[in-house]
């Protein structure tokens, strides 16, 4: 997601984004999220590569570094039943390839065989070609049916900050790029235990991902240009703290209260006009999405919303591998949409 370079297939599309589709977001997005910051040390803790994780002066923020030894992340201090998760991040520049930064939420410390996780994952590119995308959500476990959707950006992700941001109640989640919503997942019956349901910790990394990251594997990390810097600040956590094991947290009934605290929250509503800000974000930006990998999934699965003018474009969707792991430690199967990367 990048550079001054073109961001799909055609000079045209490189014009509308460099020009027109920035300009279309920043009217919607005008209206900014009024949100409460807090301090590194209020609600985050190191969790591996801690000579790595560098904190700002004024202790509001962190650089996250990954060199020859070791990558860096941190956690939030409590798991969250529920919450709206945000951070201004800015993306490592020039050679990129095989890193993965991923923000967000899991409780697979804690349920490591059933566990949940709504995902931002920035995948680094070769030097001149842009930054890519996902994001993903998992419910139970449900590692083996993926929802991966990929994507480019509209701006350059190394030159400033911009704000990522991850809603999540018992209706729907979210997914924000400023406050553009660029993804919604509306829960329904069908679903079951497929949409995540218990606590979750935020999660920051910046990792080794070779194996998968860029094209497939075919580009690794070159520690020749290490270190590569994540930086990380104006840190937001809105929601209920709780214990993962308790079958009814203590205090549930503050839960309520903060669960209803959300839903009366700016960011809680999709309006007509951030509506279409999604739709001209997906249309645009857009180029993979589960819904439509018919191969993969002959129905789709059951929260997909399926768009005429969507299906059209990914109608010959392949049959792609999925997975990767934010967590140096932890490996599930290899994501590597190989067939889509290498010719973006």
């Amino acid at each position: 997601m990048d550079r001054l370079r073109c961001f799909g297939p055609s000079n045209t599309l490189f014009v509308l984004s460099a020009f027109l589709i920035p300009l279309f977001f920043s009217i919607a997005s005008a209206a900014n999220f009024n949100l409460t910051t807090i301090p590194f040390n209020q609600g985050y803790l190191p969790l591996f590569g801690d000579g790595n994780l560098v904190r700002s002066p004024d202790g509001k923020g962190v650089r996250l570094l990954l060199d020859r030894f070791t990558g860096s992340g941190f956690i939030s201090s409590n798991l969250y039943q529920h919450g709206f998760f945000s951070a201004n991040i800015k993306l490592p520049s020039d050679y990129t390839a095989g890193i993965c930064v991923a923000f967000y939420t899991s409780n697979g410390d804690v349920f490591e065989k059933s566990h949940d996780e709504l995902d931002f994952e920035f995948l680094g590119n070769t030097e001149g070609k842009p930054w890519r995308f996902q994001t993903n959500l998992y419910g139970n476990g449900s590692t083996s049916r993926g929802r991966e959707e990929r994507y480019h950006l509209w701006f350059d992700p190394t030159k400033q900050f911009h704000r990522y941001s991850i809603l999540w109640t018992a209706k729907n989640i979210i997914f924000y790029i400023d406050e553009v919503p660029i993804r919604e997942v509306v829960r329904n019956e069908a679903m079951g235990g497929d949409y995540p349901s218990k606590p979750m910790s935020l999660y920051a990394t910046i990792w080794d991902a070779s194996n998968w990251a860029t094209s497939g594997g075919r580009y690794k990390v070159n520690y020749k240009y290490a270190p590569f810097v994540a930086e990380f600040k104006d840190l937001v956590l809105e929601g209920c703290p709780t214990d993962p094991i308790q079958q009814v947290p203590a205090g549930a009934g503050v839960c309520v209260e903060k669960d209803a605290y959300l839903d009366t929250r700016d960011y809680a509503v999709v309006t007509l006009e951030r509506r279409l800000a999604m739709r001209k974000f997906r249309q645009r930006f857009m180029y993979y999405s589960y819904c439509y990998d018919t191969l993969r999934y002959p129905l789709p699965p059951p929260e997909c919303v399926i768009i005429p003018s969507e299906r059209r474009r990914f109608k010959n969707t392949g049959r792609l591998k999925f997975g990767g792991s934010h967590r140096h430690r932890r490996s599930r199967i290899s994501a590597t949409l190989s067939a889509f990367d290498s010719n973006m």
